[in-house]
C-alpha cells in the first residue's frame, strides 16, 4: 500500500497529482515515526539528551501534521500546506543539527531521515509556488 497512490486515486486529484508534494507526505510520515523512535532511544541514553528529545519530539510532532494535512486533497487549503511545509523544513533542520552532536546509531539514522525529508519539502514546496505562479 502507498500514501502516494492513494493520494492520486483521490477524485479531486486525478491529473493534478504533485509528485513532490506526495514524496513529502511519504517521508514526513517516516520522519514522524523515526523522530519517535529517536526520542525513546534518547530516553535510553545515558546523559542529558533533553534537548535532543524535545527537537525530535518537536519535528516528530510537525512531520505528523504535514503527512495528515498534505494528504487531504478535498478542497486543498494551499495556504495552510505551504506554512507546515516550510514549518517542517525548518524543524527538520533544527533536530538534524540536534541529533548530528550524538555519536550513537539513532541519532544518525534520525539526523539522515530529517534531512531527506527537508529536501522533499524544500522540492515539494518549490513545486507548489511554481504551480500557483504558471
Amino acid at each position: 500500500m502507498s500514501i502516494k497512490e492513494m493520494i492520486q486515486e483521490h477524485p479531486q486529484v486525478g491529473s493534478d497529482y504533485n509528485e513532490q508534494l506526495g514524496e513529502a507526505v511519504k517521508h514526513a510520515m517516516y520522519c514522524a515515526a523515526i523522530c519517535n523512535s529517536c526520542v525513546d532511544a534518547c530516553n535510553a541514553e545515558q546523559g542529558d539528551m533533553s534537548e535532543c528529545i524535545r527537537k525530535c519530539s518537536d519535528c516528530a510532532d510537525i512531520c505528523q501534521a504535514v503527512s495528515t494535512v498534505a494528504a487531504r486533497r478535498t478542497h486543498g487549503n494551499t495556504v495552510v500546506i505551504k506554512s507546515l511545509l516550510e514549518a517542517c523544513i525548518i524543524a527538520c533542520k533544527v533536530c538534524a543539527e540536534e541529533c548530528a552532536k550524538h555519536d550513537n546509531a539513532h541519532c544518525r539514522r534520525c539526523e539522515k531521515m530529517c534531512r531527506e525529508c527537508m529536501e522533499d519539502c524544500v522540492k515539494a514546496l518549490e513545486g507548489m509556488v511554481e504551480t500557483a505562479t504558471a
